[in-house]
C-alpha cells in the first residue's frame, strides 16, 4: 500500500473506531449522571438501616446517614445504580460516608446492559480494582481508560478503612448512547446487501481505490456463527466468522461456499477469546490491494490475503450466517453495522432495495432471558445446595444434577455430597483435563469412572449425573458418557458442595475435599430436574454460599492476545499464563530476551572460535535469529552471509534473450540483512567477471552493457564494477589506469578473444548487498563468460563497543524517556573504580526504574509500575570495582523482573498477580548519573541497549562536558581469553592475541600446531640465527669458527614443552645440541618410557633421568613438560604428578647451537652417544612444541621462508595434537579463479571437464613437488662426546616459569617480555 493511501485509509478507520469507541478524552462527556436519578434507580445487597439506604450514596449529600452502609461489611456487598438507557460512562468518582469512619479502600466496577450478566471493568489487562479513599469526605475520581457502554452500574467494595465499616457516595460521568440495532435469532434470520450493478458513491476516495472497510459491534448468545460473508467477482468470497468463541477469517474460492470443510477454504487470521460471553464486541476490517487489517476489540492484526484478492471489490455482503446452512447462522446482536460510508441497519430498517431481510430480524436488541453463572475465581469459594433429604423408611430413589462449566484449570472439584447410612461419598471432579467420578465406601475407592478431555480449553462444557435404578451414568457435553452399575443405591441424602468445601470450619464432616478446588464458572445447574435459582441464592434466600461472584463469568483469557512474544507458545491455568520458549531463540518468562549474541564480535569475546553461530542483530526487537559463518581466523572477525550462488558459473542464456539475468536469494531476510549491514564497521562483497569476446561496461552509445542492482529493496541500479567508485562507470583497472585497452575503463572491454577478468570488492554498504545482475554482452557469437558474486561479509559491531567514560560523579548522560510498554530489557557492560554509583535511571510521576552499583559487591535493579517500590539485586563474592568490564541485564514484563550480573545465576522477583503491567515515564532517560546529579557512575559504561536498540553513548559524549568517548583497557577482561602464553594486545575497538611467542595458533592462540613425520622428516631451528633476529639486526651472527660464539647463547633454565603421538620406540623426540660439546634429548626408549638426557658439563657424561610413566609408544598422543632452573629438574607426562630430579651440575647450559625434531640428517649435529638412534627418525605426531618461548614446529609450519628453520623431506600439517575434537578454526580453501596455467580461462565448479585441463594441472602439480623436494640447505657442525647412563635422584620445588634464553652480549635485547623470563 502507497504512503498516502495508507495513510488516508487509516484515518477513515481511526475516526469509525473512535465514534464507536469513545474515549474519556472527549470532553464533551463528562456529565454528571447520578445527581439527578430517583431512588428507584438505586439497589444494593443490604443496608444497616433505612437512613443508610443506596439511595443516599450521591456525592457530596449529606441526606440520611450521610451515605449507604450494608448491613454487613463483607465482600459480597454490592450497590448497584442503573441510569435508565445505555449510557456512555467515562469516571467514576467516589466519597466515604459523611463525618464517619465509613469509606472504601478499594472497590471493582461491573457493567450491564440488562441487569444481569455483569462484566468486570478493568483498569489494565491484570488489574481488577480501583483505589478507593483515604478518608470519608475528601472525592477520588477515576478516568476510564476505555469507556464503558452500559445502562447498569455496580460497584463491589473489596477493601474499607479497617476501623470503620463499608461506606460510599459515588458520582459517574458520561454521556448519552445512541445507536443502530438489530437482533437476529439464529434460526435462518439473515439480512443481504447486494451492490453488484448498483451504483456507488464515485466521491468515495476509498471506493476508488479498491478499498473495502466494514466496522460493527456484536454481542453473540453461541460461540459459533457467521458475522460477515462477502462475495466478489468470480465467486472470490471472504468471510467472517465466531468459532469456538474467536473471531477468525476464512477466503472461499471460486462457487466454494463458506462453512464448509474443503481445501478451498483457507484460514488467514484467528483474533479474540472468550467472544461468546453475551458482551458487546468491536470489530472492524479493512482491505486493500490484498491486505486487510483485523480488528477486535483493542487487538488488531494484519493480514495478507491470496493474490487473487488484491482487486477484489464486495459485490454482495451477507450478514448473520447463508441461506440453507443452519452451522452458519449467528444468534445474537449487531450494533452501529457499517460500510464503507453506508449504514447497513437503518438500510435494512427502511427497506432499501439494495438490502434483502430473511427470518426473523428485528431491529432491538431483544432481551433474551439469559443463564445466570457464578464464579469461582479463588481456593475457598463453594457453593452449597439443598439436597432431598429422604427418611430411613422411605423407598429408594435415584439422583440427577446437571450444569455446564468453563475453565482453564486441569484440576478442581466440581461438586460432592454423601450418603450418610451407606457411608459413601462421591466426587465429581477434575484431573488431568478429563471429568473423573470417584466412589468412596467406608474409605475405600469402590468405582471410578472417567469422561471427555481437553476440559481445561476454556469453553462451556456441560455435565449430567444420572442415578436411576441401580444404574449411575456421568456425560460430558451430551455425547461421551460413562457409566456403571454399582451394588447400593445412588441418592441425594445430604447437601452438594459445589467448588469446594467452606473452610471456617475444618471439622466437618458433611463436606471433605481432597482434591484442589475449582476455579471457574458454572451456570445452567439442575438437580432433580429442576433449575436452580442462582439470584435467590445471591440473596441467600437459597443454600450458601462463599468467595463468589454471581450473575457474571469472570474468566480471562490471558493467551489471547499472547503476552509470549517472538512465537513462544502460551498455556494458561485460571490465574496465571506460561510461555514455552523452546525453538523459539529467546528466553524469559515471556520469551522476551533473545538467547543469541548480536554479533559474530560478541561471540568472540565470549571465547567462542570460528563456526556457524545464530545471531539476533536487534536482540530483543522483532528481527529474528539468522544463521551465520563466524570468521575469527584473522585479525578481525568476519560475518559471511551467503546467498544461493556464490561459485564462480557459466553464463548459458536462453535462445532469444539479449541479457542474462541473475537473481540472488540470501539465507538472511531482508531486515536482518539490512540491520547487519548498518551496524558493521565494514562491509565487502567480492564480484568478478571473466570474458572472451564479451563486454562487460563499455559501449559505443555510452550506455552500459551491463549493470547490477544492489542496497535496501527494492535495491539501486549501480553501473559501476566492483573495486571502482559508485557512478564512475568503470571497473578496477580504470581506476587504477592498468586495463587491457588503454581507451577502457574494464578489461573485458577490451573485447579481446584471449581470457580477461574484471574482479574487484564492493565496499560501500548503502550498495550492498548485491541483489541482481544483468549481463548484456552474452549472445554475439564467439561470447564466452563466467560470473562470481561472493557472500556479503562484514566486520566490526559499532554497538559492542559503543562506549562512553564519566570522569566525575556529576557527569551524565541523557537521552529521550525510555517508553517500554510491556515487556522491556536493558543491557550493558560497566568498569569502574568506584564503590558505587547509579548507571540508569528514569522517572515518571510515581513510576521509576532504575539500575546502579549500590555496594562494591552489589548491582541493584529497583523500578515502580504503580504497586509500589520493588527491587532485585545481585551480590558478587568478589569486588565489582575492579576495573574489568561486568556484564549486566535486566528484563521487567508481566510476570516478573529478572536481574543477571555476568555469568552469576539470575536473580527474579514475580510480579503481582493482580498489578500494574505498564510503566509510565515521563522524564529524560539519565545514564551515569541521576536528575538530582547525586550518586552518580564514575566509570565505563559500554554497549547499552535498551529492547535490542543501541544508544549512541560516544555520540552524545563528544558535546557533553565530563564525559569521554570511547573506552580503552580491554586486556584486563578478555587477555585470560588468550591462551598458551599468547600476549594480549590493546585495539581502540577490542583486543588481539599476539601468538608470536606460544607454539599455538587461531585467535586466542588456542589451535594447536601439529604435524605428521615420517622417518625421513627433520627440522632443524638455529639458534644462533634467532638470537640475531631477536637482538634488531644490530648482532653480527659469526661464522662457527670463532670462539666468541660459544658464549653467544648460554642456559641457566629452560621450559621444553611438547605433545606426540607415536607406535614406535626407541624414538628422539628433540635434540637441543651445544657449540661447547652440551645438549638436552627428549626421547623414548626401547621399552617405551620417556627419557630427559642433560649433558651441561663437556667433561662429564651425560645424565639420565627416567619417567615413571609407562607405554608411551601406545600411539595415543600424550604431552610432556620438562623446566629446569640451575640443577632441579621437574618432568610431568599427561595428567600424572610432577617428578623432581636433581643434576650433579648446576651449570650453564652454553652455546646452544640448534634445536632438532625428526630424523637428524647430518651426525655432526649430534652427540655420538645418540647417533644411532637419531637416525632413526620420528614415525608419528608432534604438537605444541615450544623451548622457552620458540616454537620450532609452528615456524617450520607457518614461516618455513622466514629463516631459521630448515626442514627436509615430508611435512604435513596435521590436527593430529587435538584428539576427539576438530580443529577449532576451520579453513576454507578457495582456488584462485584464474587457471594456473597461465591461460588465462577460469575454472569454474563442474563448469569444464576437459581432460588436457585436468592433465596440465597433473602436470604442474608434479613439477611443483620435485622441485620442492630438491631444493635442501644443510649446515654442518660436528662434535663428539663420551655416553654414559646416569640417574639421578632428589626433591625440589617445582619451577615452572616462561624461561627464555639471551645473548649475554647484549642483554637489552632479551628474547621475550615476560617479567618472568630469566636474564642470564
Amino acid at each position: 500500500m502507497d504512503a498516502p493511501r495508507s495513510k488516508t485509509v487509516w484515518i477513515c478507520f481511526l475516526a469509525l473506531s473512535l465514534l464507536l469507541y469513545r474515549t474519556p478524552a472527549e470532553d464533551s462527556c463528562d456529565s454528571a449522571l447520578v445527581s439527578n436519578l430517583p431512588p428507584s434507580a438505586f439497589r444494593s445487597s443490604s443496608q444497616l438501616s433505612d437512613s443508610h439506604a443506596p439511595v443516599f450514596a450521591k456525592l457530596n449529600r449529606r441526606d440520611g446517614a450521610g451515605g449507604w452502609s450494608p448491613l454487613t461489611s463483607d465482600s459480597s456487598q454490592w450497590l448497584e445504580v442503573d441510569l435508565g438507557e445505555r449510557t456512555t460512562i467515562t469516571a467514576v468518582s467516589t466519597q466515604g460516608r459523611y463525618g464517619s469512619s465509613d469509606w472504601l479502600t478499594s472497590y471493582m466496577l461491573m457493567f450491564s446492559d440488562t441487569g444481569h450478566n455483569w462484566r468486570q471493568h478493568r483498569l489494565e489487562d491484570s488489574i481488577g480494582s480501583f483505589s478507593g479513599n483515604i478518608n470519608a469526605d475528601s472525592v477520588v475520581q477515576h478516568k476510564l481508560q476505555r469507556s464503558a457502554i452500559a445502562r447498569f452500574l455496580r460497584l463491589l467494595p473489596v477493601g474499607r478503612n479497617p476501623d470503620g465499616r463499608i461506606g460510599l457516595r459515588l458520582e459517574v460521568y458520561g454521556c448519552p448512547y445512541t445507536s443502530d440495532v438489530m437482533s437476529l435469532d439464529g434460526e435462518g434470520s439473515i439480512v443481504a446487501y447486494w451492490w453488484s450493478g448498483v451504483s456507488r458513491s464515485s466521491s468515495s476516495e476509498e471506493e476508488k481505490d479498491n478499498e473495502e472497510g466494514v466496522s460493527l459491534k456484536f454481542k453473540s448468545l453461541k460461540n459459533c456463527g457467521t458475522l460477515l460473508h462477502a462475495k466478489g467477482a468470480s465467486g472470490l468470497g471472504l468471510s467472517v466468522e465466531l468459532k469456538a468463541g474467536k473471531v477468525i477469517m476464512v477466503t472461499t474460492g471460486e462457487q466454494q461456499q463458506a462453512w464448509t470443510s474443503s481445501p478451498r477454504r483457507l484460514y488467514v487470521a484467528s483474533l479474540g477469546s472468550l467472544l461468546d460471553d453475551q458482551q458487546w464486541h468491536l470489530l472492524a476490517i479493512e482491505c486493500h490491494a490484498g491486505r486487510c487489517n483485523l480488528t477486535v476489540d483493542q487487538h488488531r492484526e494484519t493480514v495478507d490475503l491470496p493474490p487473487s484478492f488484491h482487486h477484489w471489490r464486495i459485490q454482495q455482503l451477507n450478514v448473520g450466517g447463508l441461506p440453507g446452512i443452519p452451522d452458519s447462522w449467528f444468534r445474537g446482536c449487531l450494533e452501529n453495522l457499517a460500510y464503507n460510508q453506508h449504514n447497513l441497519i437503518a438500510m435494512a430498517r427502511r427497506g432499501d432495495r439494495r438490502a434483502t431481510v430473511m427470518g426473523n430480524v428485528t431491529f432491538t436488541c431483544a432481551q433474551q432471558t439469559l443463564a445466570v453463572a457464578a464464579t469461582f475465581p479463588g481456593p475457598q469459594g463453594f457453593l452449597q445446595l439443598p439436597g432431598a433429604r429422604v427418611a430411613d423408611s422411605a423407598p429408594a430413589a435415584g439422583v440427577s444434577v446437571g450444569f455446564q462449566f468453563r475453565t482453564w484449570n486441569r484440576e478442581g472439584l466440581l461438586f460432592t455430597f454423601q450418603l450418610p447410612r451407606l457411608g459413601v461419598v462421591i466426587w465429581v471432579y477434575l484431573s488431568d483435563s478429563r471429568l473423573r467420578l470417584r466412589v468412596q465406601k467406608a474409605g475405600k475407592v469402590v468405582l471410578e469412572l472417567k469422561a471427555g478431555s481437553g476440559l481445561d480449553d476454556g469453553q462451556w462444557h456441560s455435565v449430567d449425573l444420572k442415578s436411576r435404578q441401580g444404574h449411575l451414568s456421568v456425560s460430558v457435553d451430551k455425547d461421551d458418557t460413562a457409566q456403571s452399575s454399582p451394588s447400593f443405591t445412588v441418592a441425594m441424602e445430604k447437601d452438594l458442595f459445589f467448588g469446594g468445601c467452606p473452610v471456617e470450619d475444618e471439622r466437618r464432616e458433611d463436606c471433605r475435599n481432597p482434591f484442589t478446588a475449582f476455579q471457574g464458572c458454572l451456570r445452567q445447574l439442575t438437580v432433580d430436574q429442576q433449575q436452580v435459582d442462582l439470584i435467590l441464592v445471591q440473596q441467600r434466600m437459597l443454600g450458601n454460599y462463599s468467595g463468589l461472584l454471581i450473575d457474571t463469568c469472570g474468566i480471562i483469557d490471558r493467551c489471547s492476545p499472547s503476552r509470549c512474544e517472538h512465537g513462544g507458545r502460551c498455556t494458561q491455568s485460571w490465574t496465571h499464563f506460561h510461555c514455552n520458549c523452546s525453538d523459539s531463540g529467546y528466553g524469559g518468562a515471556t520469551c522476551h530476551s533473545s538467547v543469541y549474541e548480536q554479533s559474530c564480535e560478541a561471540y568472540k569475546h565470549n571465547g567462542n572460535t570460528s563456526g556457524y553461530f545464530y545471531i539476533d542483530v536487534d536482540g530483543s526487537g522483532p528481527i529474528k535469529p539468522q544463521l551465520v559463518y563466524c570468521n575469527m581466523t584473522e585479525e578481525n572477525t568476519w560475518m559471511e552471509i551467503r546467498h544461493n550462488n556464490t561459485e564462480l558459473t557459466t553464463v548459458n542464456p536462453s535462445s532469444g534473450d539479449h541479457q542474462y539475468l541473475v537473481q540472488l536469494d540470501y539465507s538472511a531476510s531482508e531486515e536482518q540483512l539490512l540491520a547487519v549491514i548498518s551496524q558493521s564497521d565494514h562491509c565487502e562483497q567480492e564480484m568478478a567477471y571473466h570474458c572472451r569476446k564479451s563486454r562487460l561496461l563499455d559501449t559505443p552509445d555510452g550506455s552500459p552493457l551491463s549493470w547490477w542492482i544492489g542496497g535496501a529493496v527494492p535495491g539501486g541500479r549501480q553501473n559501476y564494477w566492483a573495486g571502482a567508485q559508485p557512478g564512475s562507470r568503470q571497473c578496477a583497472c580504470g581506476l587504477q589506469g592498468d586495463c587491457l585497452d588503454p581507451k577502457r575503463y574494464c578489461n573485458c572491454d577490451a573485447d579481446s578473444a584471449e581470457w580477461a577478468e574484471d574482479t574487484g570488492l564492493l565496499i560501500h554498504k548503502e550498495s550492498l548487498p548485491v541483489r541482481s545482475l544483468i549481463l548484456g554482452d552474452v549472445r554475439r557469437t564467439g561470447s564466452e563468460a563466467a560470473y562470481r558474486v561472493g557472500p556479503l561479509r562484514c566486520h566490526g559491531d559499532k554497538n559492542f563497543w559503543n562506549a562512553a567514560f564519566f570522569a566525575t560523579e556529576t557527569s551524565y548522560l541523557h537521552f529521550p524517556t525510555f517508553h517500554s510498554k510491556l515487556s522491556a530489557d536493558i543491557s550493558f557492560l560497566f568498569k569502574t573504580g568506584a564503590p558505587s554509583g547509579v548507571f540508569l535511571e528514569n522517572l515518571g510521576i510515581r513510576d521509576f526504574i532504575r539500575i546502579e552499583l549500590s555496594s562494591p559487591t552489589r548491582v541493584l535493579f529497583s523500578f515502580d509500575v504503580g504497586n509500589g517500590p520493588l527491587e532485585v539485586d545481585v551480590n558478587s563474592s568478589s569486588p565489582l570495582n575492579d576495573e574489568r568490564w561486568h556484564r549486566v541485564r535486566v528484563e521487567r514484563n508481566v510476570k516478573e523482573a529478572t536481574l543477571r550480573l555476568d555469568a552469576m545465576p539470575t536473580a527474579s522477583r514475580q510480579a503481582p498477580t493482580n498489578g500494574h503491567v505498564h510503566l509510565q515515564l515521563n522524564s529524560q532517560l539519565f545514564i551515569g548519573g541521576t536528575a538530582s546529579r547525586q550518586k552518580g557512575f564514575r566509570g565505563c559504561i559500554r554497549s547499552l541497549q535498551l529492547n535490542g536498540a543501541t544508544l549512541d553513548l560516544e555520540e552524545r559524549a563528544r558535546i557533553t562536558p565530563g564525559v569521554r568517548p570511547g573506552c580503552p583497557g580491554h586486556c584486563d577482561t578478555y587477555g585470560v581469553l588468550c591462551q598458551n602464553h599468547g600476549r594480549c594486545m590493546e585495539r581502540d575497538n577490542g583486543f588481539h592475541c599476539d601468538c608470536n611467542e606460544s607454539a599455538y595458533d587461531g585467535v586466542f592462540c588456542q589451535t594447536d600446531v601439529s604435524a605428521i613425520f615420517k622417518p625421513t622428516t627433520s627440522i632443524r631451528y638455529a639458534f644462533q640465527m634467532e638470537a640475531t633476529e631477536r637482538s634488531g639486526g644490530n648482532a653480527i651472527a659469526k661464522p662457527p669458527s670463532s670462539s666468541s660464539i660459544l658464549s653467544d647463547v648460554s642456559l641457566r633454565a629452560e621450559n621444553v614443552s611438547l605433545s606426540f603421538q607415536t607406535s614406535r620406540s626407541p624414538a628422539l623426540l628433540l635434540y637441543v645440541s651445544s657449540y661447547q660439546r652440551e645438549y638436552l634429548a627428549l626421547l623414548i626408549n626401547k621399552h617405551d618410557k620417556l627419557e630427559v638426557r642433560y649433558k651441561l658439563h663437556s667433561s662429564k657424561e651425560a645424565e639420565v633421568l627416567r619417567s615413571q610413566a609407562k607405554g608411551l609408544a601406545d600411539g595415543r598422543l600424550h604431552t610432556v613438560v620438562v623446566s629446569r632452573v640451575m640443577d632441579a629438574v621437574s618432568l610431568q607426562v599427561d595428567q600424572s604428578t610432577g617428578e623432581v630430579f636433581n643434576l650433579s651440575s648446576d651449570g650453564e647450559f652454553g652455546g646452544i647451537r640448534s634445536l632438532l625434531l625428526g630424523k637428524v640428517q647430518e651426525s655432526d649435529d649430534v652427540d655420538p652417544d645418540l647417533a644411532s638412534l637419531s637416525t632413526l627418525g620420528f614415525s608419528g605426531c608432534l604438537a605444541g612444541v615450544r623451548f622457552n618461548s620458540i616454537s620450532p614446529l609452528k615456524e617450520a609450519l607457518l614461516r618455513p621462508h622466514d629463516g631459521g628453520v630448515d626442514v627436509i623431506g615430508p611435512l604435513v600439517r596435521s590436527n593430529c595434537g587435538s584428539p576427539g575434537a576438530s580443529n577449532g578454526d576451520i579453513t576454507h580453501n578457495t582456488p584462485h579463479l584464474s587457471d594456473p596455467s597461465g591461460s588465462g580461462q577460469p575454472l569454474v565448479n563442474a563448469m569444464r571437464t576437459d581432460s588436457a585441463l585436468i592433465g596440465g594441472l597433473i602436470a604442474v602439480i608434479i613439477f611443483v613437488t620435485l622441485a620442492g623436494l630438491a631444493v635442501v640447505a644443510k649446515f654442518v657442525y660436528r662434535r663428539k662426546e663420551t655416553y654414559q647412563n646416569q640417574e639421578v635422584k632428589g626433591s625440589q620445588q617445582d619451577a615452572s616459569q616462561d624461561l627464555a634464553f639471551e645473548c649475554q652480549t647484549d642483554s637489552h635485547n632479551a628474547l621475550g617480555q615476560s617479567p618472568k623470563e630469566y636474564f642470564i
